[in-house]
């Protein structure tokens, strides 16, 4: 069989990365959403947050990109990526490293454990 797992990928993707809690968010990060807008309405967002869907995460976040945004303009941005969980971030972390944002990382647990810790998030579902 050849090919690795997506366990495998995974977790070589987290072995480059220092993932952050949410408590450990550094104060001058980018916090990037790339979850899809159907999610987002389901579990409601971080106010403040990029919303950049996973797709073009790339071209957004590259600085020799004519693609990309205002903010992406160095190769030492502080970007944390989050998805709903802290699976597809990883990834897409170790993606944006690869094209030399050596500070890219992402939110371990996602969009779930940020709501968990009790920081503020807007939209989703409403609670009693």
């Amino acid at each position: 069989m050849s090919g690795r797992s997506i366990d495998e990928i995974l977790a070589s993707a987290r072995s480059r990365l220092t993932r952050v809690t949410p408590a450990e968010v550094p104060g001058d990060a980018v916090l990037v959403d790339i979850r899809p807008a159907a999610q987002r309405a389901l579990e409601g967002e971080i106010p403040g947050a990029l919303i950049v869907e996973r797709n073009v995460l790339e071209w957004r976040f590259d600085p020799r990109s004519d693609a990309r945004l205002p903010v992406a303009d160095r190769f030492d941005l502080p970007v944390v990526v989050f998805c709903s969980e802290g699976y597809t971030s990883s990834l897409a972390a170790a993606s944006l490293q690869d094209l030399g944002l050596h500070r890219a990382t992402d939110l371990a647990g996602g969009f779930q454990a940020w709501k968990r810790a009790g920081l503020p998030v807007s939209g989703g579902p409403v609670s009693d």
